[in-house]
Formats: structure tokens, C-alpha cells, sequence
């Protein structure tokens, strides 16, 4: 009988699978069973080769060997994982093997991971396809038994591979060009560089923002309602100048508001729509200051390690229309406190979800994200992982509760001969925003029902309000996300229907691949986070006048977008967009080479290189601080701190260790210094004179003779007696 090869994309999904399928006998990263063969990547096993696959010369960064552009990229396994690669693909080519299932995430990053896998080992076995939002035991056992042809997702391999080749060409070859003709680490992307320049624009309008003073006129009434002075054609209640509102606020002094016109009318608002990705990974970031990367990280762990909630990255905030039938298991798995009220109010009203949510139409790969039919374990989550699956159980449940329900009130009136108006709202239903505890009392400005047309009301009070015109808010990461996802306000002077198509294209980035790239800038040091907001570096700012007009362009990056959008619907061909994308790669380094411009490093040191003479620079890496040599022809470099375990004794923070040979120091960002010979002196002494809680037991247990042997153990003992 044969067999298929099941490949799923981490140890932790494999598992369950073939728990699920009952495959038992677990050996060297495969699980077997009587008729499947269960085996795992760590994510990417294979990726696009280096450089100097292709040619020799490219192992050493070279301007004029720019731009490389081979006819066909080819594929190396990651080192580290050449183990495993081995592994799944001695599985692919037995001789009782019929056929590969594809199990890894269902979506354009887990298609190429597989396929990356079978091309690599040249798997010729006939492919079938596991897609699936969830991985409960339902979900896996339901999955399995509506299997895909693989075919069906070849469109999606060929986008995801466009997309990892025209990173490769535009990457590789601009990051190349900058450093070689600048002489300095500067790495940029047809993405991140993009991004940077919303940041850097939003900057400079901040910057050349001019404020401006204005007032608004205001008169409170004794019957309840504040009027507020508006223009007669453009309704603008401010007014910015100075004199002008002061004679206004004369004019209307003790005159009564006679009212001109009411009117009221009932609004609905509806609950808000579902998750997807990016609004999570905003509303996080606004809440409780996570990043977009920590927060995909959190909901990854409750999809695939909890199993509580349906597949995170997706970008749909819709449900497809055979999944109606799963609300009632899906009820009862959030049937737990808090929501178990909230539960009881939809089944004792018999509620049905929202028909809005459901839209066949706006789901492509994956649906919103909700909670699994899978009840969560509460004592096994962090409070990170309770936030988020609260988070998505609370807009999960409000979807099923009706409408809010207000009464809208618009009142006109006359003061002094000058026109204002009042406005007002009443909660009348407080429908979904049960669910958020916010139920609201009278409203803003609440306006008594009595009030009525041709009321004469006598103010109480008058006056100017001061403002000031505030400047745009910087960039903080959950604007960021909203920027990259609709990045139309940084188009001004595009043509307007180019505007409309980058907003149904989704952006720059995907949301699958935006935390990356928000978090590639920051490790580049070309952008950094100021509190919440985030500001372009100095490297940053002169990687931007530094790159060609086009690689700045959200438009062109968003229009990509769309092209690989175009791919996996397979409404156009792959190689036409790779042509294109090499065209694009010869234009850019052509730019930078023909540039006239320079690079000037702010982190010049004062010291000489020893090898060449020219001064050093300082820079960070993960494991502290290094001098370099500023030409990287040169290499030279030398380690000047290292971050330790040593803890300080103050502030118990990680120390630096500066220094070389017996000048060696430790040091805290809190002040303190000390010598590396006497820290290690302290230290040693300090383990001496330290007799650990299990030899103090141990010798309650074994001995009774006051004649103790060892001075700092007895002392201990003391010390551990008068406690008791």
C-alpha cells in the first residue's frame, strides 16, 4: 500500500497532525503510521542562493560588477537546516511513497516554503494541498477529508516566488551599490525604503508646520445646551482672527439663543467588523504598546500552541458563508468568564451573528480572525496571550448583539442676529457595547426633548475659547501600519485614479509581512522608536537622499503589489513582472553609480586604524560594541564592549565589559564602574561566604552534632534558625 508524505511547516503542527491521523512511531524528525508519514520544516528549510553561486567574483562587493542579474535564480538549503532538509527528503523519495500533502500555513509564505522544499529536492510525487484556518483535532480530521489538488496553487507559489526573486534583484543590488559607492553599510528594499520615507515625510511636515490661533465662540444656556458660533457658508466654527471674534463675542453678550431650527433624528451605529491582522496589531500597539512583530508573535502562539483562535495572518475582516454553521461550537467554547454573560444574553435572544460579517466575496485565502470551536485553558496562557484572546472574543461576540441605537439632536439658533448651533446625543439602546462594559449615560451635550422651535433661551455664560492648529502626529507604530496599508495620504499630486487603485491593491507590504519590515529599519539603525513614535536616523535621512526618486515611491511599491496580486489570481504571468523588476534593478544601480553625492558617518571615532590610518567607527551588534574601520576595503575591526551576564550590584542590570588586557571595567548604563580583577575577586568571595538553602537542609537532615566543620555553613544555619 503507499503512502503519502505529509509536510507540515513546524514540529509543534506536525505533531498534531499526526496525533490526529494516529501515526505513532516518532524517529529523526518523522512521525510513520500505517498510511501517512508525517515530517516538518523550521520554517524556511530552503531559500534563494547567494551571490556568488552564480560567479566567484560576487563573494567580494564590488561596484562595477553591479548589477547582478542571473536568468534564473536558484535555491541553497540554510545552513543549520541541512539536517532536516535531508531528512524530509529522503521521505519524498521512497519507493512507497505516492504522494506529497502540503500541510505547512496555508497562505503565500507557507506555499513557498513547501514548494521551496519539493523543487530543492526535486520531488516529482503528485502534490495535494491541506488548507485550513484552524488547528484543532476537528479542523485537521475536516481538512483531511476535503484535501485540495495542489494545482490549484500554483498561481500562489508563483506570486510568492516573484515576490522572494524581486526582493532578491532590487535588495541585492541596491544594498551592494550604496555600500560599494558609499563606503558605508546602507541596506535598502523596494518595501522598507519606502516605508522610511513615510516616516521621514511625515517628519518634514511636522517641521514646517506654522501654527495658527484661532477662537471659537461659545454660549451656555440655562436650559441645558452650549451653542458655539459657526460661519454661515462654511460651518467652520473657528475663527482666527483676533478682533473679529471679539467684536462677535460684544454682539452676543447677555442675548438670549433663539432657537431656529430642531431636528432629531435616531442613528444606528453597528458593531464594528472582525479582526484582521493589521487592526489587531494597531489596536495592540495603541492599548498596551506592543509591537506589530510581538503581537503576530502572541497570536501565533494561540493559533498553533493553544489552538484558540483561527489563523492570524489574514487581511479579511469577513467570514465566508459556510462557516454559519459553526457559530453555535464556537459560542460555547467562549461560554467562560468573563464572556459566559454576554453568551447567555445571545442564546436567551436566540441572536444570530450579523449577515454584514458574512461575505464570500471578501475573503480570499483566509477569513477573520475568531475564536476556534476549542475551549482556552486560562492557567496555560501568559497575560499577553489572555489580552489578545480577549481582545478577539469581545469584537467576536459584540458581531452577534444588535445595533447601538442613539438619538441624533441638531439645533440652530440665533444670537445677537449671528447664527450658531448645538448638538446632541442620547443613548437610547445600548446594543453591542454591552460587550465592552461602556454602556453610555445621556451622551455628549445632552439636549432636553422639550426644547423646541421658536424657544427663546436666556445664556448663562458667553465667551472665547482659545485653540491653537496642531501639527500632524508623528508616525507611531500603529500609524505606521495604517500608513503602509493605505499609504494614499503620501501620494499628494498622484493622479486620482492611481490613488484608488493602491488603496484596493492593500498597500505596501502584506499583512503577513509588515511587522518585518518595521522591525528590518529599526535593526538597521535607519529607524528608531522616541517613546511611541518613530523618527528616521541620521544614516536613515542620508539613505534616503542617497537612493534613486522611484525607490521612495509608495506608488511604484503599491503597483507591485497589485502586479503580484494580479500573479496569484493569475491574471498575469510571472516572468513578465521579473523582466521588469530587472529593468527596474539595472535603472536604480545605474542611478547610484552616476550619483555625485556622499555619505557622511556620524559615528566617527577619534581613533586611527592601526591597518590604514583612517579613523574608526563605532558601532553596535548583538552581543555589544565595536570599532571598524571606515573603509571596507580595509576590514579591520576590534571588539571595544561586550554586553555580559554580570549583573550590577545596584540596579541588577547587565553590565558592558570596556576594555582590553588589565584595563578591563564593567560598567552600568545606572553609573556604576568596577574593575573586571575586582568584580571577580568580590565575586569569589562572595560564593564562599554564601551556603545555599539545600546544604542548610542538608544538614538538619544528617546531622545533630554542634561541632560544625564549616564556619560560613553554620552561620547560615543561624541566620536560617531565627527566621524559623
Amino acid at each position: 500500500m503507499s503512502k503519502s508524505v505529509i509536510l507540515a511547516e513546524k514540529p509543534s503542527v506536525g505533531k498534531d497532525i499526526a496525533r490526529v491521523l494516529g501515526c505513532r512511531n516518532e524517529k529523526n524528525g518523522v512521525i510513520e503510521g500505517s498510511r501517512y508519514i508525517v515530517t516538518w520544516a523550521f520554517g524556511h528549510l530552503v531559500t534563494l542562493a547567494e551571490p556568488d553561486t552564480y560567479d566567484a567574483n560576487y563573494k567580494t562587493w564590488r561596484l562595477e560588477d553591479l548589477p547582478m542579474l542571473p536568468e534564473k535564480l536558484k535555491l541553497s538549503v540554510i545552513n543549520k537546516s541541512g539536517k532536516q532538509f535531508n531528512t524530509v527528503k529522503k521521505q519524498l523519495s521512497r519507493d512507497d511513497v505516492s504522494e506529497v500533502i502540503i500541510a505547512t500555513d496555508a497562505g503565500r509564505e507557507g506555499e513557498l516554503v513547501a514548494r521551496w522544499i519539493l523543487d530543492k529536492a526535486n520531488a516529482k510525487k503528485k502534490i495535494k494541498r491541506l488548507w485550513i484556518s484552524s488547528v484543532t483535532d476537528q479542523a485537521i480530521k475536516q481538512g483531511f477529508q476535503k484535501l485540495h489538488d495542489g494545482r490549484k496553487f500554483n498561481s500562489l507559489y508563483a506570486a510568492a516566488q516573484a515576490r522572494a526573486e524581486a526582493d532578491w534583484y532590487v535588495g541585492m543590488n541596491a544594498t551592494r551599490a550604496l555600500t560599494t559607492k558609499f563606503n558605508a553599510s546602507l541596506s535598502c528594499g523596494r518595501v522598507q525604503t519606502p516605508t522610511l520615507a513615510m516616516v521621514a515625510s511625515r517628519e518634514q511636515e511636522i517641521k514646517e508646520f506654522k501654527p495658527d490661533t484661532f477662537y471659537q465662540l461659545y454660549g451656555k444656556t440655562e436650559r441645558g445646551p452650549v451653542f458655539w458660533w459657526k460661519h454661515p457658508k462654511s460651518g467652520d466654527t473657528r475663527l482666527f482672527s483676533k478682533e473679529k471674534a471679539e467684536q462677535l463675542d460684544q454682539k452676543v453678550k447677555n442675548k438670549p439663543a433663539v432657537v431656529t431650527s430642531v431636528e432629531r433624528k435616531e442613528k444606528k451605529n453597528d458593531a464594528p467588523l472582525l479582526y484582521d491582522l493589521t487592526e489587531l496589531q494597531r489596536e495592540c500597539s495603541q492599548r498596551f504598546g506592543y509591537s506589530a512583530k510581538e503581537t503576530l508573535s502572541v497570536l501565533q502562539r494561540l493559533y498553533e500552541t493553544h489552538k484558540v483562535l483561527t489563523y492570524p495572518r489574514t487581511d479579511s475582516n469577513y467570514l465566508s458563508s459556510d462557516l454559519k454553521g459553526t457559530m453555535k461550537e464556537r459560542l460555547k467554547a467562549v461560554d467562560v468568564r468573563p464572556f459566559s454573560r454576554h453568551v447567555l444574553t445571545i442564546n436567551k435572544n436566540g441572536w444570530k451573528m450579523a449577515g454584514r460579517m458574512f461575505n464570500d466575496n471578501k475573503v480570499s485565502d483566509h477569513h477573520a480572525i475568531i475564536p476556534t470551536e476549542e475551549a482556552p485553558v486560562y492557567q496555560n496562557m501568559s497575560d499577553k496571550e489572555k489580552k489578545l484572546y480577549e481582545m478577539v472574543v469581545t469584537r467576536f461576540l459584540a458581531a452577534f448583539f444588535p445595533p447601538q441605537k442613539k438619538e441624533m439632536t441638531d439645533l440652530q439658533a440665533e444670537i445677537g442676529g449671528e447664527p450658531f448651533a448645538a448638538k446632541g446625543e442620547k443613548v437610547l439602546e445600548t446594543g453591542w457595547k454591552a460587550v465592552y462594559d461602556s454602556e453610555e449615560n445621556e451622551g455628549k451635550n445632552s439636549i432636553p426633548s422639550g426644547v423646541k422651535e421658536q424657544d427663546t433661551l436666556n445664556l448663562v455664560k458667553s465667551g472665547l475659547d482659545k485653540g491653537e492648529t496642531k501639527p500632524p502626529s508623528a508616525l507611531t507604530e500603529s500609524a505606521l501600519l495604517s500608513a503602509m496599508e493605505n499609504p494614499a495620504k503620501f501620494m499628494q499630486g498622484e493622479d486620482k485614479e492611481l490613488v484608488q487603485t493602491i488603496k484596493q491593491s492593500g498597500g505596501i507590504g502584506t499583512v503577513a509581512t509588515r511587522a518585518d519590515i518595521i522591525d528590518k529599519l529599526q535593526n538597521s539603525f535607519l529607524l528608531e522608536k522616541r517613546g511611541n513614535a518613530f523618527h528616521v536616523t541620521s544614516k536613515g535621512k542620508q539613505l534616503l537622499d542617497l537612493v534613486p526618486e522611484e525607490l521612495k515611491s509608495a506608488t511604484l511599491t503599491a503597483e507591485w503589489e497589485k502586479q503580484l496580486h494580479d500573479i496569484e489570481k493569475d491574471n498575469l504571468n510571472k516572468k513578465e513582472f521579473i523582466d521588469q523588476m530587472k529593468s527596474y534593478t539595472g535603472e536604480i544601480v545605474d542611478g547610484i553609480k552616476k550619483s555625485s553625492q556622499s555619505f557622511k558617518h556620524d559615528n566617527v571615532t577619534g581613533t586611527p586604524c592601526p591597518e590604514c590610518g583612517k579613523l574608526m567607527l563605532e558601532v553596535k551588534n548583538k552581543n555589544g560594541k565595536m570599532k571598524v574601520c571606515q573603509d571596507r576595503s580595509c576590514g579591520y575591526k576590534r571588539n571595544i564592549a561586550k554586553t555580559t551576564n554580570a549583573r550590577c550590584p545596584n540596579c541588577k542590570k547587565k553590565m558592558e565589559l570596556r576594555g582590553e588586557g588589565d584595563g578591563k571595567i564593567f560598567v552600568c548604563r545606572c553609573g556604576y564602574k568596577e574593575k573586571e580583577s575586582s568584580f571577580v575577586e568580590r565575586r569569589n568571595k562572595e560564593k564562599q561566604d554564601k551556603a545555599s538553602k539545600q546544604d542548610v537542609k542538608k544538614y538538619l537532615n544528617n546531622q545533630e552534632d554542634d561541632n560544625i566543620s564549616n564556619p560560613a555553613l553554620a552561620e547560615a544555619l543561624q541566620k536560617w534558625k531565627n527566621k524559623e
